[in-house]
């Protein structure tokens, strides 16, 4: 945390909140670099794989050279203040981004001009397009391209169904990009490192693209501007603040994806694109419109958290857009969950805290102490909540992968607990569970790396060393034979004894119907007053059964005993009940039920065929398969599969589709299991006991 420096800013400067998104690898932390170079907040421009980045500043992230989460940098540019959210391209780290995506005024979508993006990309479109989220596309690494851009954008447009419209192309020569021409004030610029690019003469060896590319831009634009359309037909050339007004408009109102051009890791481009959010991403008023929020009542502040830290010194801190009004220390805020006091007001630089004076509609800052407000609530000044709007509602990602925690330092159980939430807060797409079936406590999330993360976070920011193991599966058993057995409990020791009997019949039930219990018991063989501690003795045994695990699907009839006056008790015929129940159990069959889960699984649909082949391998049975609605060119695969098929499923899923693919898994019903697989399972089951 900072010290107590106070860093104004006025209140009657533009605010612009602007998200970094892309697939992996996309370089939007290069390009966050880059833009706080160009307006002058950092001396030089870093470089992420020395690690001198402004993001990424945390250790997991510099260890393994990617965004594990959220970076947020500030700055000024032509008198307009910008705050610059990096949200990480790994599928497993995209969801830190959902809550500041809802009240961003635009998003830049990084990509390199890969078709075999492509997947990964529709997953990053389809998000904004669903939030309503005005983007752009920045076609980044143009120092690497080996294919026309005219090419390049055909080949890009299937992931976005916003159309993208074109607004630059690049000057060549001897195959390397040295500029551009901008398509809408029909420009010429050159590239300088790491500089402004300085206006040229227009190449005379870009006429021909430049004619074709700035119609079809202009075209493309006409689609939405009947005045423009009839200028077109009628060869007239449209006036130029026509054409940037069209932009602007048409990019607020989501009817198109800008596209420019640049190279974050040399400088390239990056003035334009800053010119472009300047001038064309709509106010802060439209977020409110967006999300249909309610007017504040008259001199009430509104803020929307986008994420939780816990600190060291300055204890939680809730990272948050101020959407209307002037939030200041010591206000009283409210959300629907809760109340707090703000104890401090942050600048926010990626983890680093720098108190400032008040924070004004539009600022992105960090609120000190507000233990009792999570991530994704909006928050208002005083002590009235506000529900917000249902557009506001953050959904946490369903895990799909799974580890299992073990503390090596038995002191450190308890912390692990309270520690878990904290995490849990922090990363919304992390779950803390016990097992009951396994005694494990298990940590879930959204991949391998996430959960590796998740480890290497819990020891550097709270000092816990925590091992990691793969999950046991919950294996259950039932019986396929019926027996009837008694159970005698007779004990006596001086005083009163024990004593208790039982006779009870044992038979399976259909898969599915769980277990019932019921008694026939004639002429009080068995005092009213004992059976249901003859129940109570019956569950007991339920929970392991001979091969060690719980038992389902049977029935048990209690339909003879006998009873001493005296002796006789609760204990004893529960205890009674036990000796029946373990000695019929094993006369009935035992088998070895599995959990089997439905699934679904979406996928592009060229790896469509890889997936088929994927579930019969993991023992899987193909129910069907459709396309996915509002998904071109994507399948969803309706399967059954084994639960102990399905811990690593997420990791080859992913191999298969670059990354895009996913699925959903739920409970189905219990199979038996048998042969060679049931033996391992009871083995290695034995020798975990032993």
């Amino acid at each position: 945390m900072g010290d107590d420096a106070v860093r104004p800013r006025q209140a009657t400067q533009k605010t612009r909140c602007i998200a970094i998104v892309g697939p992996y690898l996309s370089g939007k932390t290069t390009l966050l670099d880059a833009l706080l170079a160009r307006m002058g907040e950092i001396p030089r421009q870093g470089n992420v794989k020395d690690g001198t980045t402004v993001g990424d500043d945390t250790a997991e992230a510099r260890a393994h050279g990617m965004s594990v989460g959220i970076n947020i940098a500030s700055g000024t540019f032509l008198d307009e203040h910008f705050t610059f959210i990096d949200v990480p391209g790994s599928v497993e780290f995209q969801h830190d981004g959902d809550a500041a995506l809802k009240v961003a005024d635009a998003a830049i979508v990084v990509s390199e001009p890969d078709p075999k993006r492509l997947p990964a990309l529709q997953v990053v479109f389809k998000r904004l397009e669903e939030l309503g989220l005005p983007h752009f596309l920045f076609l980044n690494k143009i120092d690497t391209f080996d294919t026309p851009v005219r090419d390049i954008v055909p080949v890009l447009q299937p992931a976005s169904s916003l159309p993208l419209v074109l607004r630059q192309i690049p000057i060549w020569e001897n195959g390397i990009a040295t500029g551009y021409v901008d398509l809408a004030s029909e420009r010429a610029y050159v590239y300088r490192e790491h500089a402004p690019s300085e206006i040229i003469d227009m190449p005379r060896t870009v006429d021909g693209r430049r004619v074709d590319a700035r119609f079809q831009m202009l075209e493309q634009l006409a689609d939405y501007d009947d005045q423009l359309m009839e200028q077109l037909l009628e060869d007239l050339e449209p006036p130029r603040d026509l054409i940037f007004d069209d932009l602007a408009r048409e990019l607020r109102e989501g009817l198109i994806c800008p596209v420019l051009l640049g190279s974050a890791e040399h400088g390239h481009g990056i003035g334009r694109l800053l010119k472009a959010l300047r001038h064309e991403v709509s106010p802060l008023e439209a977020v409110g419109k967006r999300l249909e929020l309610e007017a504040e009542e008259e001199g009430r502040a509104q803020a929307f958290t986008i994420k939780s830290i816990h600190t060291s010194h300055a204890g939680k801190v809730s990272v948050a857009r101020v959407l209307s009004g002037v939030l200041g220390d010591g206000d009283t805020v409210s959300a629907p969950q809760g109340t707090g006091k703000i104890s401090g007001i942050f600048d926010v630089t990626g983890e680093a805290f720098v108190k400032r004076g008040k924070a004004v509609a539009g600022d992105v800052v960090g609120l000190g102490r507000l233990d009792d407000i999570h991530t994704g609530e909006l928050i208002q000044s005083g002590n009235v909540a506000s529900a917000g709007s249902p557009k506001l509602a953050v959904t946490p990602p369903e895990p799909v992968y799974a580890v299992a925690l073990g503390i090596n330092d038995r002191k450190d159980e308890v912390k692990l607990t309270a520690t878990a939430q904290k995490l849990s807060e922090e990363d919304l797409g992390l779950r803390f569970k016990p097992c009951e079936a396994t005694h494990q406590l298990l940590l879930s999330g959204q991949g391998e790396m996430h959960l590796r993360v998740a480890v290497e976070r819990l020891k550097r920011k709270w000092g816990l060393d925590v091992a990691t193991a793969k999950p046991v599966n919950a294996y259950k058993e039932t019986i396929k034979g019926a027996t009837t057995v008694r159970g005698r409990h007779k004990k006596q020791s001086g005083g009163h004894g024990q004593f208790g009997d039982v006779v009870l019949d044992i038979k399976p039930l259909p898969r599915g119907s769980g277990f019932q219990f019921s008694e026939t018991i004639v002429g009080g063989a068995v005092p009213k007053q004992f059976i249901p501690s003859v129940e109570a003795g019956v569950r007991d045994t339920l929970k392991s059964g001979p091969l060690g695990f719980e038992v389902v699907d049977v029935a048990v009839v209690l339909k003879d005993g006998s009873a001493h006056s005296v002796d006789s008790s609760d204990m004893a015929f529960r205890q009674a009940a036990r000796l029946a129940m373990n000695e019929g159990l094993a006369e009935c069959k035992p088998v070895l039920l599995e959990e089997i889960m439905r699934v679904e699984i979406a996928v592009p649909n060229e790896a469509t065929p890889r997936i088929n082949a994927m579930i019969s391998q993991r023992r899987g049975q193909i129910l069907g398969f459709d396309g996915r609605e509002g998904w071109p060119g994507w399948d969803v695969v309706e399967a059954s599969m084994p639960a102990a098929e399905i811990g690593d499923l997420i990791i080859e899923l992913r191999s298969a589709t670059a990354g895009a693919g996913t699925f959903h898994a739920e409970f189905d019903h219990l199979a038996e299991l048998s042969g060679r697989l049931a033996d391992q399972v009871l083995a290695a089951h034995r020798e975990a006991a032993e």
